[in-house]
């Protein structure tokens, strides 16, 4: 007779892990959304162009600072030799979910310890150009969000990893697709990230410096990330990199 399984020790060690996970997807949606807010400065209490607080170079050392954290985390965290390290520290199922509430919170420092530094790049007054552009920028937000269901969005912050550990069934890796965006750019999410970074119908000097720090982390992220899509995928990659272009579509894009 098959007896059914008890409450114990392991169990609740699955349990736990799983709402790990939770906490951290929720943490990161919570951080999504103030990211949004922040931005944009949209009905939040300190945004990106909040009024000056402190004088513009140590403003300015502060801010690369806090951006270049971010950076380094989300970058070392993304190795496969951080990760081959790292999960002998943590469990394996929650290494995505770990890198996800790390994001966060690298990113809640950002929020909270942000230095405006004042001045004006460019003030579109039209309404036409105030529409165009922030409706651009809406779209940028909507495209990442999009993208990264195209791909499987539970699986990109963490969820699917915990759920399969919480059923006692081991990970198993995506298998490489391009669906709709991805037919057109390699990384759409990265296309959705300039959007919204940078079509803004005012642009100040510290979002001008936020923009352009942010681009230069893109396209070195993405050298680093198609290494690791070449190493995994192969063939069936470099195949998809020389006939889908990086990030503008239909630009240097050859013919099947």
């Amino acid at each position: 007779m098959q007896t059914q399984p008890t409450v114990n020790s392991f169990n609740l060690g699955r349990i736990f892990v799983f709402l790990y996970g939770v906490i951290s997807y929720i943490i990161f949606l919570i951080t999504f959304l103030y990211a949004l807010g922040f931005v944009g400065n949209i009905l939040v209490p300190k945004s990106i162009d909040a009024e000056a607080q402190i004088s513009f170079l140590p403003a300015l050392l502060l801010d690369t600072l806090l951006l270049g954290i971010f950076a380094l985390q989300h970058s070392v965290m993304a190795r496969k030799e951080f990760k081959a390290w790292w999960t002998k520290l943590i469990p394996q199922p929650i290494e995505r979910s770990t890198y996800v509430l790390f994001s966060s919170l690298a990113l809640l420092l950002i929020f909270w310890q942000w230095q405006p530094l004042g001045g004006v790049i460019w003030n579109i007054e039209q309404l036409w150009g105030q529409i165009i552009l922030l409706s651009l920028f809406g779209l940028g937000w909507l495209i990442v969000l999009v993208s990264t269901f195209l791909i499987n969005h539970f699986d990109l912050f963490g969820l699917r990893q915990v759920y399969l550990y919480l059923q006692g069934k081991n990970y198993t890796h995506l298998e490489f697709k391009t669906p709709a965006f991805y037919n057109y750019v390699r990384h759409p999410l990265y296309v959705g990230w300039l959007l919204a970074f940078w079509m803004t119908p005012k642009m100040t000097v510290t979002h001008l410096l936020f923009a352009i720090i942010t681009t230069l982390y893109i396209l070195i992220a993405i050298q680093f990330e198609e290494k690791d899509l070449v190493e995994i995928h192969g063939e069936t990659y470099e195949n998809y990199r020389r006939k889908v272009p990086m990030l503008i579509p239909f630009f240097g894009k050859k013919a099947s």
